[in-house]
Parts: C-alpha cells; structure tokens; sequence
C-alpha cells in the first residue's frame, strides 16, 4: 500500500491506496474553508497551522495500514509554499519512521489522475485542467509524456470566480457560490465581453472579465446579482469554448476531460458536453467528490510511480510553490 498526503493549499488529505488494485482504503478530508471564509480567501498562514493541527489527526487513523505500507506519497508542487512544507516534512517523517521510498507529486498531474481513481489510466487523452490556481489544455499520453498547448496569461478560471463571489461579499469559496446565484439570473443581462475574443494566441485570461463584472457591482443593486453572475458563468466559460474550438481546427479530441475544483461547474459542463458532440469524443470526469484537493489523485498518481520507480531522495525533495507541465 501507498500512504498520500495532500497539503498544497486549504485541504488536509491522506489516503492509503492498494498499489496491486489500485483500490482505495482510505481517504480522509478536512477541509479549512469555514476558517478562510471570513477572509474571502486563503489565508496563507492560518492554512499551514491549520494542516499542523489535523494532519497529525489524520494520520493516528491510518496507522492499522502502516505495516503493510511500501511507500510514503506527498504532492511537492505546485501550491502555496507554507502548506506544502507542512506534508512534505511529514511525508519525510514517516519515510525515516518507516523506512520506506518517498515519492514528491506534481499536483497538477494529481488532478489527471483524479479521473481514474481505482480505475486503469485511459491515454491518451486532451485535458482542461481548471482549477482555483490554473487553468490549461494539455495533451497527455502517459505519466511521463504531457504536454501543456495552452495556458492562462493572468487569473484562473477558479480564481475569478472566487474573486467576483467576494466583490458580492458571497465568501469563499466562490465557485459553488456564484454558480447557485447564477442559476435563476439571466446570462444575456450583461454583455461582458469575452477575454482574447479577437486574439489569435491560444491562451486564457481573466483579469479584464474580472474589472469589467467589478465595474458592473460597483453599479448596481443586491437585486441584480443573479443576472451579473449568470452573465459572468456564461461569458468565463464561453472564453474557454472558443479557445477550444480554436484548438480543435488543428487537433480534433478524441477523448477529452475536464479536471481540477472548477470542473465541478455544471454550467461549464454542459457547454464542453455541447462542444465535444460534433467530434463524437467522449468526455471523462472525475467524481464531485474527487475534483477538488484530495490525497486520492495523489495516491493514484503515486501508485504508478512506484510501479516506474521513481522515488524522490529525503535531500532531494524539495518544495516549489510553481511548477509547469
């Protein structure tokens, strides 16, 4: 079994996975967003104590697995660099405690993984990774072949909609907010216009949606929120529609996924699902449960690099707070 631990930002998450099965044993949660809310957003600081505190509570439950565990798994990068330390110090513990191989995760091919969670990998396959924290299409082929076509210039689509929530004073996290306010707005009140609409790179970008939708707050009522949100979902992710289709003249899908904790947006879902049907591609997502943060998708993750024997060295593995693929 594999032992994973998921710290990269507001998330405290261990899992043991069956390396052999690949079956999940364990997983345990404990998110911090109740803490961060009143901020509006992360706290840096607070969310490493807060990882310090329940890490340690996590791990007492996974101690009936220790004897069986073959390796310690932990994500190293990328992610906000006072979490990170806090699992990467404790993946190095039990590595010491138990003598078994380290293994430093990518995040970001976490959340790739997150698709097949007690499941064969399906490759190759085109993956929109949108996250709190990234948003870009990558062409993956195997664990160690994935290569990133396109990328945002500024905010995140995850981000945006964080920040709009918290220029509503909605609180944190945004996502889930925005997109319930969303569903009895009109999305055609504001003409918000779509980012890169006349550009020809192929890339994301939110900070003029952003300004343009804080511009629109500044001006109206609490009464005119639900259509400024639903305007602002349909045009966020009408930005990432177009760009796709600007992708797929050159490189038509054969399957195609969406990942990370903005992948839940149903919104954007049912838009990728309208997309992808002229193409007869099939569309892979994760479990709601799985988009998110966990330690699941970096356990899976860590199962095939055991399988690869790449193992990390307790010297060698170190922290990077940004990270590409």
């Amino acid at each position: 079994m594999i032992l994973s631990i998921e710290s990269s930002c507001d998330d405290s998450a261990i899992a043991i996975t069956e390396i052999k099965t690949k079956k999940l044993l364990f997983h345990k949660k404990i998110s911090q967003e109740l803490e961060h809310s009143i901020y509006g957003g992360v706290v840096p600081e607070l969310a490493a104590r807060l990882h310090a505190e329940t890490l340690p509570k996590i791990l007492e439950e996974c101690q009936p697995y220790f004897k069986d565990l073959k390796a310690v798994a932990v994500t190293s990068t990328p992610g906000l660099a006072v979490t990170l330390i806090e699992g990467v110090t404790m993946a190095k513990a039990i590595s010491i405690a138990l003598d078994i191989p380290l293994i430093g995760v990518n995040h970001l091919i976490g959340h790739i993984y997150s698709l097949f969670i007690e499941q064969d990998t399906l490759f190759p396959v085109t993956v929109l990774l949108v996250s709190g924290g990234h948003t870009q299409v990558m062409e993956v082929s195997s664990l160690e072949d994935i290569k990133t076509v396109a990328k945002s210039m500024d905010d995140s689509f995850g981000e945006s909609f964080d920040k709009v929530a918290k220029m509503m004073g909605l609180g944190y996290p945004g996502g889930p907010l925005i997109q319930d306010l969303a569903k009895d707005g009109d999305r055609k009140q504001y003409n918000f216009t779509i980012p890169l609409s006349q550009s020809p790179l192929l890339a994301f970008s939110y900070s003029g949606l952003k300004n343009a939708v804080r511009l629109a707050i500044e001006k109206s009522e609490t009464d005119d929120y639900k259509d400024i949100a639903a305007s602002f979902e349909h045009i966020a992710s009408a930005h990432l529609i177009q760009k796709l289709k600007k992708y797929f003249k050159t490189s038509s899908p054969k399957t195609f996924a969406i990942v990370g904790g903005a992948s839940a947006n149903l919104y954007l879902r049912s838009q990728i699902e309208e997309l992808l049907k002229p193409y007869n591609a099939p569309l892979l997502l994760s479990e709601l449960k799985y988009c998110s943060d966990n330690a699941a998708m970096i356990g899976r993750v860590a199962v095939e690099m055991f399988e690869k024997g790449m193992f990390s060295t307790l010297e060698g593995l170190d922290i990077s707070s940004r990270s590409q693929l």
